[in-house]
């Protein structure tokens, strides 16, 4: 931003000076009047805000604590009002915001310097149903676990401040605000120390496309809002129409907020494809190059990944090539090719998968629909993914989305027998994009994760109530089954991890298989290389023949179909281990493996290679 624009957009929230006195400055664009409200020794107190121009109010005061209460009066509006740019909402949404510095926190990570995007492996978890406590505190322990399972980062969903204690995140009111339940700012960047301590990056998904519909009150305050557009959950933020300055310079502030103040490794943009701008430099372009303006000056890789249905490299083009540089996307053809060979399931847009053909372009081209027709769709859908590098495609076989937004919310491992789980591990990480694990995914959780809520509204909440039950209401009767309740509080418990894989043979194994998979992708060089190339078995059975790599290639043998399959070819380079093998929970001894001439097993990976002296997977 130049600057005039600096001059012309300014950022909001209570700011600590050097001085140690307190700046106050909100945007009101819609209001001629606001009053800074407080609350000094129990006694509310007014207290007219100077205005700046372009719409700002501002005000000044020393001797002000972290944890001071306060709220904003605008005129013509009958509330206090808590601050859009609030650091902290220590009573929840509607309540008094608390001033917060975020800069007195003691960090221990000054040698910490990111994880390369060719060394991701992403693990997407969620606060509130990770550990017991459903807090950031709750999340530390855990970390070693995660490092030894062979995992380079942890992403949280989104934990901006949103209503009651028990939500997905997705429906935060408070951009700045860390959520109070999960143990507000102060423990989340205690949680990030301790990640980075124990050599693990984090992630922060980010939700750019629309507030929460309780508790979110800009719309009181300035031109937060467009009618140009409309998304799924309500009305668009105004990145493109008039006073649309204003509403960038907050988001992109907050962009820059999560990596300076908390010192986050990456940021994942939620729904991408619903951020809707038509400006010269597009809101991504400009989030990417203020967070790598952030990265440089503290010395540290940060990502920043676009979530989105488009299939479109635009988003991580380079700027000279009119793309928005971003560090990478979410790529959903290879889960969806997955699933459907997986599970047989046909509706909505798995109907453009269930073949052979369709992972195997998966592999080889990373977009499924590079614009091809889907019937999906209706029309040509996407762009052919060329030479961008492969690690910058986050894949994976389960997310939170496509567990948490099926009717109740089942995991993969209650979906396909427990050799398909252990077929589908393997796709994943022999895959050469980026791999994401959803939390328990690496032990075949059996608790699912459904949709929960806990809004403060009662309109609000049968409202969604309502919604989900037409949503899934054929469903609901071919089951014979209930949807769960979103808002009551058993749902929430009904997502909580169990982590009880010790003395479950399925479980220990795929979970061993994960472990081990991951080492390989540290230490075979075949899997450090981005060459990947995948056909058909004989005669167009439904069997994949994957090579990864050239120098030393690797290659593997999937049947996928629940039916024994007769292998005809050689054998290419020496057998190194089945997805079937008994340390992984399967039916094959270790001491009687695989051998020539013997059939595949339903769901079976086998994977041949030329074992390395220092990466050997035996």
């Amino acid at each position: 931003m130049n600057t005039v624009d600096a001059l012309h957009a300014r950022p909001q929230g209570a700011f600590r000076n050097d001085d140690g006195s307190v700046l106050w400055r909100t945007w009101a664009s819609l209001r001629k009047e606001v009053k800074l409200i407080t609350w000094p020794e129990g006694e509310r107190r007014e207290i007219p805000m100077n205005p700046e121009g372009d719409g700002y109010f501002v005000y000044q005061a020393s001797d002000i604590p972290d944890g001071f209460r306060y709220a904003y009066r605008l005129n013509d509006v009958d509330i206090d009002l808590p601050d859009p740019a609030s650091r902290s909402q220590p009573e929840g949404v509607h309540k008094p915001s608390a001033v917060f510095t975020p800069g007195t926190y003691d960090w221990r990570d000054s040698a910490w310097k990111g994880i390369p995007a060719k060394d991701l492996v992403i693990y997407e978890l969620h606060v509130g149903t990770f550990n017991r406590d459903a807090t950031f505190a709750g999340i530390i322990p855990r970390l070693p676990e995660l490092v030894e399972l062979g995992v380079t980062a942890i992403e949280l969903l989104p934990i901006s401040q949103f209503p009651g204690a028990r939500n997905w995140g997705y429906d935060g009111v408070h951009p700045f605000a860390a959520q109070n339940t999960y143990g507000g700012p102060r423990a989340l960047q205690e949680l990030v120390d301790a990640a980075h301590q124990a050599g693990l990056a984090v992630f922060l998904d980010c939700v750019y496309n629309h507030l929460g519909p309780e508790g979110s009150y800009f719309g009181f305050f300035g031109h937060y809002f467009t009618g140009r557009y409309h998304t799924p959950w309500g009305k668009a933020l105004n990145y493109d129409d008039a006073y649309s300055d204003h509403v960038r310079k907050f988001v992109v502030d907050n962009a820059r907020y999560w990596i300076r103040e908390f010192h986050l490794d990456g940021l994942r943009l939620d729904a991408v494809q619903t951020i809707f701008d038509t400006s010269a430099e597009h809101l991504l372009a400009e989030i990417q190059t203020g967070v790598q303006e952030e990265a440089q000056a503290a010395g540290r890789i940060v990502h920043v990944v676009g979530e989105t249905n488009q299939n479109d490299t635009r988003l991580t083009n380079p700027r000279e090539l009119g793309g928005y540089n971003l560090s990478g996307i979410w790529m959903d053809d290879f889960h969806h090719a997955v699933h459907a060979l997986l599970t047989g399931e046909r509706e909505a847009y798995y109907s453009d998968y269930g073949q052979l053909k369709h992972l195997i372009k998966s592999y080889n081209e990373v977009f499924t629909y590079g614009g091809n027709y889907s019937e999906f769709f209706k029309r040509r859908h996407g762009c052919p993914a060329g030479e961008t590098p492969r690690e910058k495609f986050t894949v994976f076989i389960q997310n939170h989305d496509q567990v948490g937004n099926r009717a109740r919310g089942e995991r993969l491992s209650a979906l396909v027998p427990p050799a398909a789980s252990r077929l589908a591990a393997a796709l994943l990480l022999l895959n050469p994009c980026t791999p994401l694990i959803f939390m328990g995914e690496e032990y075949g959780e059996d608790r699912p994760f459904p949709f929960f809520c806990s809004f403060q509204d009662p309109g609000l909440t049968e409202a969604v109530r309502q919604g989900r039950k037409r949503e899934f209401a054929e469903l609901a009767l071919k089951w014979g089954g209930k949807i769960p309740d979103p808002p009551a509080t058993a749902t929430f418990n009904l997502a909580r991890l169990k982590w009880d894989w010790q003395d479950d043979p399925f479980k220990s194994g795929l979970r061993a298989l994960y472990q081990h998979l991951l080492h390989a992708r540290r230490q075979w060089p075949s899997l450090r290389e981005e060459f990947t190339l995948a056909t058909a078995g004989d005669a167009g059975a439904p069997t994949l023949i994957l090579q990864r790599g050239q120098a030393a290639p690797l290659f593997a043998w999937a049947n996928l179909t629940p039916n024994p399959l007769p292998v005809t070819l050689p054998p290419p380079a020496h057998f190194l281990l089945s997805t079937e093998d008994s340390r992984w929970g399967g039916p094959r001894s270790t001491e009687q493996p695989w051998q020539p001439g013997t059939p595949l097993l339903p769901w079976e990976l086998l994977i041949f290679g030329t074992p390395s002296p220092t990466g050997e997977m035996s």
